[in-house]
């Protein structure tokens, strides 16, 4: 019996349009929360203690689950997984909403954060199968990177708007209606796709042990910064994650159907990519969240204020993202463009190091803010790229969320140890005597000194380690070729 024909053709723009809007949703809500924290705190009379825990509820289950995710995205296909995560996600946004006290808030937070990576992790590897062609491949891998740099750049501006005109209440309910509409768009919109079945590839151990050591290592991480990198706590619950970690390599190394199958690093360009993604991201966590208290807390900036700073580091990665990096990838191979990113990521980063305890936005960070915007611009839809054009579409699935766990770990632990870097040189200088807003600037300086040379590791990581193999430059030249036949005809 012939298979059945679909009922109307949608078109791919359309598919990569849905994925994005979903894509962007679930990273505004990581940054969204920052700016009304405050608001929150004094509506609901949380301690400063478990004030943190609004943030980490979402992101320990978000960075632990991405690889199961990921993985169910490829057995059970990818549109059911999206669509249930963006349904879960919003449902608990809802309830994040209506909270009316710190334990009903912090377990809705943790519920969408689970919703958020179920949805997350299938994301990229839906956008990098919608075209086969190189051209139209890294438009859409562009989008994508639009959406989750663009997004990171928009929540604090959305989050200060909605605070202060609405209530913080509403930073979670605006997830209700655009998650509602997904889903009904997205059943009719997104390619149906069976997956291999829960029969072929349900690697149940190799799910445990990995989920378990990602989000024990969240946990380890985000929980060091209360209680210290030393402390008999961090210390055991970081052996713990390691350990686990191992077990789990063994493990998929022995199993035969993997959860993350070790073949998939023989991809040079794969591993690297993710290396250098983790390396340019725990950097990048920087500029969002020590730029937003430089802002507020040195130039007396307001939340909406300093959520307004930002548009202009969006609109520029939106330009790029979308329109620049495709037709210089293109033309040049998208190598090229991730270490002109990269170079450009260090050198807004030590430009930042030189904002002044008096200074103002044009100055001391508006330049900054949009040279780090054009190199990221360039380098995530580049990186993506490398990554994912080595990877067969059978297995898209668990490589997109091998790079979105890339993601939320690498952010994770950057923060932290940027985090680390600025509070031993804040206290340093508060000891001898300084003012506190000269105490704040400077570490902040260290900490943006300390993202530059996470940026430029993954400078270096990606000159050593990527390569554009022979037939993807053949492609690069021909098509940079017809570019230029059709200018002159």
């Amino acid at each position: 019996m012939p298979p059945s024909v679909p009922r109307a053709t949608v078109s791919p723009w359309l598919t990569v349009a849905l994925l994005c809007v979903g894509q962007m949703m679930i990273v505004l809500d990581q940054n969204i929360v920052n700016v009304a924290l405050p608001a929150v705190q004094s509506g609901l009379g949380l301690s400063s203690e478990n004030l943190v825990w609004v943030v980490n509820a979402y992101v320990v289950p978000f960075g632990g689950l991405l690889l199961l995710a990921g993985r169910l995205g490829d057995l059970l296909g990818r549109k059911t997984v999206f669509l249930t995560g963006i349904a879960l996600f919003s449902a608990a946004s809802v309830l994040c909403g209506v909270a009316t006290g710190e334990t009903s808030l912090i377990a809705s937070r943790f519920l969408q954060g689970i919703g958020g990576a179920v949805a997350s992790a299938c994301v990229l590897g839906m956008v990098a199968t919608v075209f086969s062609g190189r051209r139209e491949q890294a438009q859409a891998i562009a989008a994508y990177s639009f959406a989750s740099a663009g997004g990171g750049a928009v929540g604090p501006l959305l989050g200060g708007v909605l605070t202060e005109l609405l209530s913080w209440h509403w930073i979670f309910f605006i997830n209700a209606p655009i998650g509602a509409a997904l889903v009904l768009a997205g059943l009719r919109a997104l390619p149906g796709d069976r997956g291999k079945g829960m029969g072929k590839g349900t690697d149940f151990l190799g799910a445990v042990l990995v989920t378990g050591a990602l989000t024990l290592l969240v946990y380890t991480v985000v929980d060091a910064e209360r209680v210290g990198w030393g402390a008999a706590r961090t210390l055991l619950s970081g052996a713990l994650a390691l350990l686990l970690l191992f077990a789990f390599v063994v493990r998929q190394a022995t199993a035969a159907e993997p959860l993350l199958p070790l073949r998939l690093f023989r991809s040079r360009s794969l591993a690297a990519a993710n290396a250098v993604q983790f390396l340019m991201i725990a950097g990048m966590f920087g500029l969002l969240f020590f730029g937003t208290l430089y802002l507020q807390r040195v130039l007396k900036y307001g939340s909406l204020q300093a959520g307004l700073g930002f548009v202009p580091i969006a609109l520029v990665i939106a330009a790029v993202s979308l329109g620049l990096s495709t037709r210089l990838i293109t033309r040049f191979g998208p190598r090229a463009m991730l270490l002109l990113g990269l170079v450009l990521i260090v050198g807004a980063f030590v430009m930042l190091s030189f904002a002044r305890v008096d200074g103002v936005y044009p100055v001391d960070f508006l330049p900054a803010g949009l040279v780090m915007g054009l190199g990221f611009g360039l380098a995530a839809p580049a990186v993506m790229g490398l990554g994912m054009t080595a990877v067969a579409p059978a297995d898209s699935g668990i490589a997109s969320g091998l790079f979105n766990t890339t993601q939320q770990i690498g952010g994770a632990l950057g923060l932290a140890v940027l985090s680390a870097f600025a509070g031993a040189r804040t206290n340093s200088l508060t000891a001898a005597g300084g003012a506190d807003a000269e105490a704040l600037a400077g570490g902040y300086h260290v900490a943006f000194l300390a993202a530059a040379g996470l940026a430029l590791t993954a400078l270096l990581v990606g000159a050593a380690l990527l390569r554009t193999a022979p037939a993807a430059e053949a492609d690069h030249r021909s098509a940079a070729s017809s570019e230029r036949d059709a200018s002159v005809t």
